[in-house]
């Protein structure tokens, strides 16, 4: 009998570590910068907070579902190729990929906003904005070539350092509310309320987007039928309320109106409760925290769009891999991607190309998650979808029409003009493919 003993199995994460995994994976860039996008219409906008809420619980419960029907979850593909075919799981994977990189220019923005507050240049100086995003883009490639293993030490050194700070002004910020400056930015807009809060799902929604890795991580979760549910709607139920409290507190502080002029919203209100000194200390720490975030969502975009390519969903340059790990050229393609979109949707403020970017993401995002919604719906060849399965459909089908209502006609325009043109290039292609294969 040998005395060694068998491969030991990974040691697999409980629901409190699988729902901090979950609710990290929303508190990123929008922690730092909706503030400022969201003043220009006024507090408000808490009520599109509850709602934007309820609405991710909707579609969290609907890949909480699908995590139990597919434990082994990877890719989009795995429960939508079997249920709604080919074409349908080329879109909602080849979409979710194209978001994750136009997030990352949003992170670019947030991040270098804050650095703006320490550097030697105006807010309104475009072209110092333009030069610092693109330099954060291409540090982060550079970075992701040594592999996922310095990314990961940065972004942990990054995490606790760049939040620390954040967490006082969240503890101390009460004692520094003022009720009447709160009534005073309630509505500022000139609209009515039910508008506003309408008008504000799609870019409150940014703050939500991440809410499926609980269903993508379910095969390292003890449990997962019971401990995947709790992850996901734990880790909403958190993002949402530090989400509310934030955006309550920053308006009962500083009035709307500075803090929709600021590209720092934190480090204004920072000033605002300790004194000049605070500035430079949270606009460093928050540029720090958002930086990290820029460098893991651009290995994760790597890594997706290897996936995608493994599957035939992209060209075979994005899934090779040097001898660290990185996907080279995917990661060169995008950072060039990224730098091009950076130049597009440059504006007159940080805020305005924030909102720009956060609102293509949410657009291209809802087709991913109504894929998600339609598989509940309709089942598959070898599953007949029971009733609750049909309930949570329609209501993750419901979120995204909420989704898309919210969003600015001439954004969802475009993503209806991307989604014909790529599925018509991809059954091309597809078609030419197959028929090279018979031969």
């Amino acid at each position: 009998m040998s005395n060694a003993s068998p491969l030991a199995t990974p040691a697999k994460i409980g629901p409190l570590l699988a729902t901090f995994v979950v609710a990290n994976n929303m508190i990123g860039s929008g922690f730092f910068l909706l503030p400022s996008t969201l003043a220009k219409s006024g507090g408000v906008t808490a009520l599109a907070w509850l709602l934007g809420t309820a609405l991710a619980m909707m579609l969290g419960a609907a890949f909480a579902q699908l995590a139990r029907r597919h434990p082994d979850l990877e890719a989009q593909d795995d429960y939508i190729g079997p249920s709604l075919g080919r074409n349908a799981s080329f879109l909602a994977t080849f979409l979710y990929w194209v978001q994750s990189w136009i997030g990352n220019n949003a992170i670019a923005v947030a991040a270098f906003g804050y650095l703006m507050v320490v550097l030697p240049f105006d807010e309104g100086n475009s072209m110092a904005r333009l030069g610092g995003q693109l330099a954060l883009i291409w540090a982060m490639f550079a970075l992701n070539l040594l592999g996922p293993r310095p990314i990961a030490r940065f972004q942990s050194f990054c995490v606790v350092f760049g939040l620390l700070p954040v967490a006082v002004i969240l503890s101390a910020g009460w004692l520094h509310f003022d009720t009447e400056v709160y009534r005073l930015s309630w509505n500022v807009s000139g609209s009515s309320d039910g508008s506003v809060v309408f008008a504000s799902l799609a870019p409150v929604f940014w703050a939500f987007v991440g809410l499926e890795t609980g269903a993508m991580v379910a095969g390292v979760v003890r449990n997962p039928d019971r401990n995947v549910p709790i992850a996901t709607l734990g880790g909403i139920a958190i993002a949402g309320v530090v989400y509310l409290i934030s955006s309550v507190l920053m308006m009962g502080i500083v009035p709307a109106a500075q803090i929709a002029a600021s590209s720092a919203p934190f480090a204004l209100v920072a000033g605002q409760m300790f004194g000049a000194w605070a500035i430079p200390v949270i606009a460093v720490a928050a540029a720090l925290k958002a930086t990290g975030t820029l460098g893991g969502w651009m290995l994760v975009t790597g890594e997706s769009g290897a996936r995608a390519a493994q599957r035939g969903f992209l060209p075979a340059i994005f899934g090779r891999q040097s001898a660290k790990g990185a996907a080279t050229w995917g990661l060169f393609i995008v950072a060039l991607a990224m730098s091009a979109l950076t130049i597009a949707t440059l504006a007159p403020t940080v805020s305005g190309q924030f909102e720009v970017l956060i609102e293509m993401v949410v657009t291209l995002i809802v087709v991913t998650y109504g894929a998600a919604g339609l598989v509940l719906l309709k089942g598959s060849a070898g599953h007949r979808p029971r009733p609750r399965e049909r309930l949570l459909g329609i209501g993750a089908l419901i979120a995204c029409a909420l989704l898309l209502g919210s969003a600015s006609f001439k954004i969802v325009l475009g993503a209806v003009v991307l989604v014909l043109v790529l599925l018509f290039v991809f059954i091309a292609i597809d078609k030419k493919r197959s028929a090279a294969g018979s031969r």
